[in-house]
């Protein structure tokens, strides 16, 4: 083996990956394409790849302009390659990246963005609002943790005491306890370090005495100290002795000085917290000496060495700069917190005389202090800081009697006659007629303060108030609070006239005087006159402030908000003078009106309602509501049907071709058994409004004023179809109608001059009625249900034709769960007897409406009892938020005698939607049954304000004839009735 230097193959290998010849000393040549690799497949633009020349790089030619130029153009042709081409986004790439970016571009920018922002700021509230309502909603579905447990925190009011002392401690059971302790461990000490050990050891007892005795003292002469009888040997042990003997005691008296040191400072600790500040004397109870021991705080390591730390580093603070009042301060509160009030008292007493002139150190110094002694030193205190206020208020705080608090509070006064806090102390402390005194004499040493100006102006008469609220408008022209109080001053003593004028006045002075009018701040105010019983005032104020700062376009929806954050707090005289003010801006916006007019409604009297209302009337006389509120409240609130009927007039005047105006007004005279005028009334309206609800409303009142089962309404109706072929309700009224009529007659009808034959039987007649209405209108499905309820009733209880038309009606109306739903009752109802066929068409109909609570809360009802908990769990996974289901959910806790959790599910299904009658039925007969008075009243007021209008057994006991005229009430209780027999489906 050759034992020479190894040669390496550096030109034997393969060349890196993208290495170009001459690259790094720059003689490169020219690249093919094969150098560099497809065109397509380029590396990223951020990781540079060593080895390959540059893009738009060319041999020889690489700063050439003409060559840079020709790349671009290619490259923005590359730009717009069809391949790039999107239907929806055009080109990917950027068409007009080569052109230069000017200023004209940066001001179009920078005005799109200006516009941008503008718009995002008037979405702004409508965001803000959904947001606020959902969360809301959020809030109602899904209430918090203590929501849910508000009951039972409540009903801890009710435990006994004896039941909170009986509750055991809670043990410690932190993770750190359930550890166990480590066992100690111990690291194995070198030779070397025991053998130095050792050194120093026997070095220590030469030290102590034996080196002598044993070393020179007998042992250094073979058997020399032994020849003498106790001679030098004995006398050697002897000194070992005495030497080991001294080390001992040495260490006995180490170990009792130790723990003498530690037994006086716990007992110096003692009797300085003991010591009597007064006399001087320390008085110590021997029986409980050793208690009062065991009750010392016995300060960590830790704490005491930072204690020692903080002292030392206060020590040197003091000393450094013992006219720096903080630091002796923080001195004695450091012996304050180590328990040494002795050495606090004196540093902080050390701190008075070095720096005499800092009032922090002189109320420190009396903190520490108790009774006389701190009347002392805040007596020094005044001696050297006459001036300070702090210590003249503490010196005032300190006496407990009266008269020496209103005599230390004068004497300052004579030394600080400029302090406003002394005077309102003093002025406090004083009758009525001294206080007069007093603050005449304030406002002359302290001008500028607005409290005392107004509080003298409180205590003087009428006219001596006049005079000082003008010297205080002198004084302080800049305070807005004198002006308004000067306001409510004329208010108060009858001068309607000067209120607006003394306020208008301010405006324009504080104006002048460049003060800014916060509008914010102006409300607030006017509240405050409200609750001061300054109507005016507050209308005033609302009336020369509240336009301030708010954009045009933004003008009615503030003034809406102000209007109801007024509300909110309670203030409804600044709310009413919120929209007087925007009335008087906007007098055609009927929202505005309304608004006003429901808070009328709500806070104000029927006079003042009469009057917003015809003064709404007057200047929007096409709002329709307006004269419909109108006309509803004089009529149902007051009972006044003469005075309705003139607002009808009126409105007939305004609005002829109303439709909503002509059937209030036949409703009003129909409510009140005026059948003839009504039937005129709506006879008129045919011709001047005709719709398909006039129509319907006569048919209405036709069939009312006849017979039942007269069938009288039969022929308007039949007008009415001529006119109006796609009203469903037409229909629907007439097949039932015909049913009536085959009920009460046995099969005949009337004679009529409609289209449909009237020799056929009422029930035929009916179905031909049902029949065309399917015809004009498939998705129709409370025809579908009508139509296969009359099959089955004209089939003799079969449900085959009744069954085959449902399955038409789901054929052309999909995914409809009402159709499901008549399907599934009509199987498993008397006529059909089929509980199978129904479940199956209930797991048909769960999988084509998956999430229809309609489905589910029958699914709950009709499931055998051992399913209806997972039914239930399955349906609120679907649809949690369906009130059909949730009442539903509470009927199966109420078979479970669960009341209270029945009781909170009801209350959730009528909070989810409060316009479900169904709901509200069950729930208030679930009150009947397992509920109390005071709950079911409740259930009762809660329903009638929510003036429920659907639900299927609601809708049909509403609706019949017979209980047209049934209040809410009652047809609440007939729905509950119904629930409560299982009559209901």
């Amino acid at each position: 083996m050759s034992s020479g230097p190894r040669a390496v193959a550096t030109y034997d290998g393969k060349a890196p990956g993208n290495y170009v010849a001459g690259l790094g000393r720059g003689a490169i040549g020219f690249t093919t394409r094969s150098d560099i690799g497809p065109a397509r497949d380029q590396p990223a633009p951020d990781m540079p790849q060593f080895g390959v020349q540059p893009t738009q790089m060319l041999a020889g030619n690489a700063s050439s302009g003409a060559v840079q130029r020709a790349a671009a153009e290619r490259a923005s042709e590359d730009q717009v390659d069809e391949s790039q081409f999107d239907e929806e986004y055009g080109y990917g790439g950027n068409l007009f990246g080569d052109t230069p970016y000017e200023e004209d571009d940066a001001e179009a920018d920078r005005i799109y963005e200006a516009i941008d922002e503008r718009m995002d700021e008037r979405r702004k509230r409508r965001r803000e609002q959904q947001l606020l309502e959902n969360m809301k909603k959020y809030r109602e579905e899904r209430p918090k943790i203590s929501d849910q447990f508000a009951d039972l925190k409540r009903e801890l009011a009710t435990v006994p005491e004896t039941d909170w002392e009986a509750i055991p401690d809670v043990g410690d059971h932190t993770l750190k306890l359930k550890q166990k302790k480590k066992a100690d461990q111990y690291t194995p000490m070198t030779d070397a370090i025991l053998q130095s050990g050792l050194g120093q050891s026997a070095a220590t007892v030469q030290s102590s005495g034996m080196a002598t005795p044993l070393g020179m003292g007998g042992m250094a002469t073979p058997m020399g100290g032994m020849a003498t009888p106790f001679g030098g040997g004995w006398g050697g042990a002897a000194s070992v002795m005495a030497g080991g003997a001294s080390s001992v005691m040495s260490g006995a008296v180490s170990q009792s000085g130790g723990l003498a040191q530690a037994r006086g400072t716990v007992l110096s600790l003692k009797l300085d917290k003991m010591s009597d500040s007064v006399s001087g004397q320390t008085v110590v109870d021997p029986k409980g000496y050793l208690t009062d021991l065991n009750s010392i705080k016995i300060n960590s390591d830790a704490e005491v060495g930072d204690i020692k730390k903080a002292r030392l580093l206060l020590k040197s603070v003091t000393s450094t700069n013992p006219k720096h009042g903080p630091g002796w301060i923080a001195a004695a509160r450091v012996e304050e917190f180590a328990g040494k009030m002795v050495s606090a008292r004196a540093l902080i007493k050390q701190g008075c005389e070095t720096c005499p002139e800092s009032e922090d150190v002189w109320l420190e110094a009396a903190r520490l202090q108790s009774g006389e002694n701190a009347k002392t030193i805040l007596a020094n205190a005044i001696h050297h800081l006459p001036q300070s206020v702090k210590i003249w208020m503490q010196a005032a705080e300190l006496e407990s009697e009266l008269e020496r608090k209103k005599t230390v509070l004068r004497r300052a006064l004579e030394f600080v006659p400029n302090s406003v806090k002394l005077w309102r102390q003093a002025i406090t402390l004083e009758e009525a007629g001294d206080a007069k005194i007093m603050l005449g004499r304030a406002v002359e040493c302290v001008p500028h303060s607005v409290d005392m100006w107004l509080a003298l102006a409180r205590l003087e008469t009428y006219e001596n108030a006049r005079k000082v609220l003008n010297q205080a408008r002198g004084a302080i022209p800049s305070e807005p609070a004198i002006w308004i109080t000067a306001a409510k001053l004329e208010e108060a003593h009858g001068h309607a006239e000067m209120v607006g004028k003394i306020i208008e006045k301010a405006v324009e002075v504080l104006t002048r005087d460049q003060v800014v009018i916060d509008r914010e701040q102006w409300l607030k105010e006017a509240e405050a006159a409200e609750k001061a019983g300054a109507p005016l005032t507050c209308a005033s104020i609302v009336r020369n402030s509240i336009w301030r700062g708010v954009e045009d376009d933004d003008r009615k929806r503030t003034w809406l908000d102000d209007a109801q954050s007024c509300l909110t707090r309670g203030s409804v005289e600044t709310a009413r003078a919120v929209h007087a003010h925007a009335l008087s801006v906007f007098p055609t916006k009927m929202g505005l009106w309304k608004s006003a007019v429901d808070l009328e409604r709500k806070h104000g009297t029927a006079e003042s309602l009469d009057l917003m209302l015809g003064q709404a009337t007057k200047l929007c006389p096409e709002a329709e509501i307006l004269w419909l509120i109108w006309a509803k409240e004089k009529w149902m609130q007051r009972g006044d049907v003469p005075g309705a009927r003139e607002v009808l007039v009126e409105a007939f005047k305004a609005n002829p071709d109303s439709e909503e105006i002509w059937l209030a007004a036949a409703k009003l005279e129909w409510e009140n058994d005026e059948f003839e005028r009504a039937k005129i009334l709506l006879q008129k309206a045919v011709d001047r409004a005709p719709t398909a609800k006039v129509w319907m409303k006569l048919a209405l009142l036709e069939r009312e004023k006849s017979p039942e089962g007269s069938g009288a309404e039969l022929p308007t109706l039949d007008l009415g179809l001529t006119h109006f072929p796609d009203q469903e309700k037409l229909y629907l009224m007439a097949g039932q109608a015909c049913e009536a009529q085959a009920a009460a007659e046995g099969g005949s009808v009337a004679m009529s001059d409609g289209s449909i034959d009237e020799s056929k039987p009422a029930l035929e007649r009916a179905k031909a009625y049902y029949q065309a209405g399917l015809r004009r209108l498939p998705g129709c499905l409370a025809l579908w249900k009508s139509a296969a309820a009359l099959e089955v009733k004209m089939s003799g209880g079969t449900i085959v034709k009744g069954r085959s038309l449902l399955e038409l009606a789901r054929l052309k109306n999909p995914k409809s769960p009402e159709l499901w739903l008549w399907a599934i009752r009509l199987e498993s109802g008397k006529a059909g007897r089929n509980p199978k066929m129904a479940a199956a068409l209930m797991a048909k109909a769960l999988q084509e409406c998956p999430d229809a609570g309609l489905l589910w809360a029958e699914e709950i009802k009709t499931a055998p009892r051992p399913q209806r908990r997972a039914k239930s769990m399955e349906a609120l996974k679907r649809c949690d938020n369906d009130p059909l289901v949730i009442a539903a959910v509470a009927g199966l806790f109420v078979d479970e005698r669960k009341l209270p959790k029945a009781r909170k599910w009801f209350d959730r299904a009528v909070k989810i939607d409060e316009s479900v009658g169904d709901v509200w039925a069950q729930y208030y007969a679930f009150e009947k049954a397992h509920g109390t008075a005071e709950t079911q009243a409740d259930v009762r007021q809660r329903c009638l304000a929510a003036e429920p209008k659907y639900g299927e057994v609601w809708c049909a006991v509403s609706k019949a004839p017979k209980n047209r005229r049934l209040p809410r009430d009652q047809v609440l209780e007939v729905v509950a009735q119904t629930f409560n027999d299982g009559e209901a489906p």
